[in-house]
């Protein structure tokens, strides 16, 4: 059995942050989003995997190399832009070969892992196997219907009037006869291969698509909430853990990780948190469910519920909480109260001022 990953997303919800990094290389706990999912895949016991590129191609291939440090050999598959889900797997056709395949969306998480799902399929073989969950906005999804038994009876993409409440997660197992639905299938109203137009071709053909649903948590993290939530699941998991520097006047209170060469003074850090390496953290105060990257520097602030990204500075901020902050980036005072507010803004940026 082999995989798919999908990496080659614009990531435009999470402008401007994805101006400059692929949206699947964020991190979560201070591990990219993508590196989850690889594991995932290589748990479950599969070491043949596709990776589906576009724009940022060259950022994922510096980060998954050849996928020897991951137990797994990787083969990149360009794709020139986003032509939706069925199109990566129409372009992926020589790497799958007849093989039965994984599809795994490289921006998603889903706690637990897919082990125990890839063994279901191995011993059944449907034709597909989608894996669903209940939203309170199914609109935003691709949704299925299920009948009285259970069965998958229709799919639709992002529906004007959804049909359910359950929406498609970024997992999905196929057989071969995919291929030939993704070949039958003509581009949506959006201009993309939809799956779910795969999938219902699938049903209408007379072959069998299997659900199951997922009790445990999943999420899509395409947008900065997403993120910071699924931030805080994976922080709710550490077990503390002290290989940084942390002086007599610092206090660690609950699940706190310092990373080597992370140093810690006169700071009071409530965890769970996580501190990188080579960050310090001078007369500050880091609440729950924050994550600082490597190469930080926090000086009298107060930061919590927040993704600090690799090289960002915080100094003198009272405070900073449910925030994304990208790499590289200054956040300070201002020096007085300005009359006026003057404003260089990028393309799809987002400022929030206090008048």
């Amino acid at each position: 059995m082999k995989a798919l990953v999908l990496a080659g997303g614009t990531g435009s919800r999470l402008r401007p942050i994805t101006h400059t990094a692929a949206k699947q290389l964020l991190p979560v706990a201070n591990k990219p989003v993508l590196f989850y999912g690889i594991e995932a895949i290589r748990d479950a016991g599969i070491t043949e995997v596709g990776v589906v590129v576009g724009d940022t191609a060259p950022d994922i291939r510096a980060a998954l190399g050849d996928g020897s440090r991951f137990g797994i050999r990787v083969t990149y598959i360009p794709q020139e832009r986003p032509l939706g889900l069925a199109h990566a797997v129409l372009i992926s056709r020589r790497f799958l070969g007849d093989d039965d395949f994984v599809m795994y969306l490289g921006d998603n998480f889903v706690v637990g892992g897919i082990a125990p799902l890839v063994d279901e399929f191995r011993a059944e073989r449907p034709d597909a196997r989608i894996l669903l969950t209940e939203v309170p906005d199914p609109g935003a999804f691709g949704v299925a219907e299920l009948d009285a038994e259970g069965r998958v009876v229709g799919l639709e993409e992002k529906p004007a009037a959804p049909r359910s409440d359950l929406a498609l997660v970024g997992v999905y197992l196929f057989t071969p006869a995919v291929h030939a639905a993704v070949r039958a299938i003509s581009p949506s109203a959006r201009g993309e291969l939809e799956i779910t137009d795969a999938l219902q071709w699938l049903l209408d053909t007379g072959h069998e698509v299997r659900s199951t649903r997922i009790t445990g948590y999943w999420k899509d993290t395409g947008n900065v909430d997403d993120m910071l939530e699924v931030n805080r699941s994976v922080l709710d998991t550490l077990a503390t853990r002290v290989d940084g520097t942390v002086d007599a006047a610092s206090e660690l209170v609950g699940r706190v990780v310092v990373e080597p060469g992370a140093r810690v003074t006169a700071s009071r850090i409530v965890g769970p948190a996580v501190i990188g390496s080579g960050t310090t953290i001078t007369g500050s105060y880091v609440g729950p469910y924050t994550s600082i990257a490597e190469d930080c520097e926090l000086r009298d602030s107060e930061i919590e519920f927040s993704i600090v990204l690799r090289g960002a500075l915080i100094d003198g901020v009272r405070r900073v909480e449910a925030s994304l902050i990208g790499r590289e980036a200054s956040v300070t005072p201002a020096p007085h109260v300005p009359a006026a507010h003057r404003l260089v803004l990028g393309d799809h940026s987002k400022v929030q001022i206090h008048a």
